[in-house]
């Protein structure tokens, strides 16, 4: 998936194997010579197991348009699931590679959209020059935005329009996800805010063994997912997942040092995936193996 306008930077998907996985079925660059967005629609394979997708640069959404299945991502030791439906919009984080496995019932297509990482950057300075939240900006957009799936739907519509259509779009769709999904937290925390991270982390300590999510959470604390995500990290300096893994390695580690446990019983107890996903997560935090850990 080249994409050679100057304006993108798409080489990384140079390496995806294309013909194995999707069927492209329209490119906004090759099809409308659009350079300010690239819009294109895709027919998926029914299945893929660890189908591996690189990285790009810039802006990614994905909205699905047909076909259901769970999908499962693995990031490094992290290991997420998400449902995939007609309408549910996806932001790929920027520069993070991952492996992606699912099963769909049916046909599977989907439409999406690529910002040049430059118009995100330009946007970004006319609002204040703050660094863009990437990770805090893709879980507000998952806990959804009608106006934002039904422009996405729109733009893989559209067919002939010239380029400062897809000029004007880009620009939209950057100062909305800016504004809307990417807030700079404020300087200080009503009491009542602190409360609810002090209770969020008590939800977390309490549940490190379940599959928690962000909503469920979210919804212990009575806050909107992306409200939660942008008082934890102002009163922690983490996203709530980081601080989640924190504390499953703080688990880890005391029944490393004071129990018996094998190594899988340890992860599963903490909430990882497979012994793996925690000696992965556990080397990432404290330098180490478990095993190693255990040792000393």
């Amino acid at each position: 998936m080249v994409f050679d306008s100057a304006r993108f930077d798409l080489r990384p998907y140079a390496g995806f194997d294309m013909d194995r996985y999707v069927t492209r079925t329209h490119c906004s660059w090759a099809d409308a010579g659009w350079e300010s967005l690239l819009v294109q629609r895709f027919d998926h394979a029914r299945a893929a197991e660890d189908m591996p997708m690189p990285g790009a640069a810039d802006l990614h959404l994905v909205l699905p348009v047909a076909g259901q299945a769970v999908v499962e991502t693995r990031h490094g030791g992290r290991v997420s699931r998400h449902k995939w439906v007609p309408g549910r919009l996806e932001l790929v984080l920027p520069n993070s590679p991952f492996l992606r496995s699912y099963r769909g019932d049916g046909e599977m297509r989907s439409v999406q959209v690529h910002i040049p990482r430059d118009t995100v950057e330009s946007t970004a300075a006319r609002l204040g020059g703050h660094e863009v939240d990437f990770e805090a900006m893709a879980v507000s957009v998952a806990a959804g935005d009608p106006l934002l799936e039904e422009t996405v739907k729109a733009l893989g519509s559209v067919d002939g329009a010239n380029d400062l259509y897809a000029e004007s779009a880009a620009a939209f769709l950057t100062t909305h996800l800016l504004t809307r999904h990417s807030r700079m937290p404020e300087p200080g925390m009503p009491a009542r805010e602190d409360a609810r991270v002090r209770t969020a982390v008590k939800v977390m300590r309490e549940r490190l063994a379940d599959p928690i999510t962000l909503a469920d959470i979210a919804a212990e604390v009575h806050l909107s997912v992306f409200h939660l995500v942008r008082v934890v990290k102002q009163a922690t300096g983490m996203t709530p997942y980081r601080l989640l893994t924190g504390l499953r390695i703080d688990e880890a580690k005391r029944l490393l040092r004071e129990t018996d446990l094998p190594v899988a019983r340890i992860a599963q107890r903490c909430g990882f995936a497979s012994p793996g996903a925690l000696s992965t997560a556990f080397l990432r935090h404290t330098g180490t193996r478990p095993s190693a850990y255990r040792n000393s």
